[in-house]
């Protein structure tokens, strides 16, 4: 299984986009500082995760959701409750 995720930082309003095999482990490399583009934003929490069966489907969309970061779609997967209706 693979996923895909994205990171909040805690600290600062930045967010993390990659894909891997194995999520905790992933997300205690960047807050260990073991991911030089993210140790500056330390702390970081999982804001959505998604699931795949291949490597190259995970990172197809990261690479999707990473086209359309910041805008209307992505803030839609960080922060789904405040998009739905009712």
């Amino acid at each position: 299984m693979y996923y895909v995720y994205i990171l909040k930082s805690l600290k600062f309003e930045r967010y993390y986009i990659g894909h891997t095999n194995n999520l905790n482990k992933r997300l205690n490399e960047h807050n260990s500082g073991k991911t030089r583009s993210s140790k500056g934003y330390k702390p970081w929490a999982i804001a959505h995760t998604e699931k795949f069966e291949t490597k190259s489907e995970a990172f197809r969309r990261e690479k999707e959701i990473k086209s359309y970061k910041s805008g209307i779609k992505f803030r839609k997967l960080v922060n789904p409750e405040s998009w739905q209706s009712g």
